[in-house]
């Protein structure tokens, strides 16, 4: 099936926008690539990394999450207040566009700046580099102008727990609308249900005061949980650079309510992934080369996300208290929320993976959108002759190279994360023995979600 078949399709509602199926393209020739060798060296560097922590001494164990000093640009706080004016107004043109522009979401600004800019990008270089996000949220400043000009203070005082599980609540729901939505990127659709949600998360802000936006909000949670994970981010009143997760070490313990968000990232994205397979559709009773259309799958695409964020609390939250009695010690919810941030790197390296290719050719849409943004005729990158490719996704040698950079973006964030869980034990435990044995349950759980999620990128699909 070629890229514009599957674009026509996304028109038509019965598939998910082409700027989110865009990688199926080049599943042939990764069924021809030795991915069963990929996987079991992948797998085998993880074991290799659980052995590892074994054997280093804890002073090397910090030390790999020790930052050091970097010398940054410095922005006055009124440079937040700019940029967060400036990316309110972003926002507004985007939903006009959506509402006014053009009607394919390859052409459209709206889609392109979500699905491509935001999603992909964005909340990638987020967990990579840093809180990005504090400079671009477009309702901080809004709630704060309007609550300053109404007069207002905090009308409702809700527990921070119960803030946090609005966020986990939210974000499932927009999991469900990226998945069973029968048209997700129709610019009309999706402008409307931008507005509505921003004006309901403005008015959240305005009642319940600033700390909805940082605990309850889901968008804002989602940056803020990678932007633990950052390679930049200050220590002190200093700017710091150290290995992803190391500012994980340096912040309080989630609550509940935290740690099952960054479980449902990984849980739900996994099950991004796993609805594509023939597996899935076969456990639908579906034929994948003949799929029926988005309409046909909604009620199990919502059943299957709920069920699959359920069965990973369940697992995670068995490997934790198995551990920990180990380790000789008792009760689950301490332990619980304490290993949960060492997920957010499997998380951000299967979100990067899923979505790699996809970046590779809706980037090149977003870059002709960008050389002319206002449609009036302009050529700012000089691409108005330039015909998007997909040409790499039918070689050989290219394609191998984007999936082993898949492979390698799956197997990192599983390295990363067993060394930041080991390092969070050795927080906790008198001695290293005990955080070794309080680790292998969740290290067996973590090297076997290796082989899943490269067992996701190898595994033929549909629609």
């Amino acid at each position: 099936m070629g890229y514009r078949q599957i674009t026509g399709a996304a028109l038509a509602g019965a598939i998910f926008p082409a700027a989110a199926r865009a990688h199926v393209s080049e599943q042939g020739f990764v069924l021809l690539l030795p991915t069963d060798i990929y996987i079991a060296a992948g797998v085998g560097c993880v074991v290799l990394t659980v052995l590892l922590t074994v054997f280093l001494p804890v002073r090397a164990i910090h030390g790999l999450f020790r930052p050091g000093p970097v010398a940054l640009f410095r922005f006055r706080p009124r440079g937040r207040l700019i940029t967060g004016v400036l990316s309110t107004l972003l926002l507004f043109w985007l939903i006009r566009e959506g509402f006014r522009g053009p009607h394919d979401p390859l052409s459209n600004p709206l889609p392109l700046v979500i699905w491509t800019l935001w999603w992909l990008a964005l909340v990638s270089l987020q967990g990579l580099l840093g809180n990005l996000w504090s400079w671009l949220n477009p309702w901080l400043v809004p709630v704060l102008w309007l609550r300053r000009q109404l007069g207002l203070r905090t009308l409702i005082h809700l527990p921070r727990a119960v803030l946090g599980w609005g966020a986990v609540l939210g974000y499932l729901a927009f999991y469900a609308f990226l998945l069973a939505d029968l048209a997700p990127s129709d610019p009309d659709h999706l402008a409307r249900v931008i507005l509505i949600y921003w004006l309901a998360m403005l008015a959240g802000g305005v009642i319940l005061g600033p700390r909805w936006l940082l605990r309850g909000e889901a968008i804002t949670v989602l940056m803020r949980s990678y932007a633990r994970l950052g390679l930049f981010g200050r220590k002190g009143a200093k700017a710091a650079m150290g290995l992803w997760g190391w500012q994980v070490l340096r912040q309080p313990m989630p609550g509940y309510a935290a740690a099952v968000f960054m479980l449902i990232l990984l849980g739900s994205g996994s099950f991004d992934g796993l609805n594509e397979t023939f597996w899935w559709f076969g456990l639908l009773g579906l034929n994948p080369l003949e799929f029926p259309g988005r309409s046909a799958v909604v009620a199990p695409s919502i059943w299957g996300l709920l069920f699959a964020n359920a069965a990973l609390i369940a697992i995670y939250a068995g490997t934790v208290t198995l551990g920990v009695r180990l380790a000789g010690k008792r009760g689950l919810g301490r332990f619980f929320r304490l290993f949960a941030p060492s997920i957010l790197p499997i998380a951000l390296g299967y979100h990067i993976a899923h979505y790699l290719t996809v970046f590779l050719v809706d980037g090149q849409y977003v870059l002709k959108m960008m050389n002319d943004p206002l449609r009036n005729g302009a050529e700012l990158l000089g691409m108005d002759h330039y015909h998007v490719t997909t040409g790499f996704l039918q070689t050989e040698s290219t394609v191998r190279l984007i999936w082993l950079t898949q492979a390698g973006a799956v197997v990192v964030g599983h390295v990363v994360a067993i060394l930041l869980a080991h390092a969070l034990a050795l927080r906790v435990f008198e001695t290293p023995r005990r955080a070794v044995l309080s680790q292998l349950p969740l290290s067996i759980f973590m090297v076997a979600y290796t082989f899943f999620g490269l067992w996701l990128l190898a595994s033929p699909r549909g629609m």
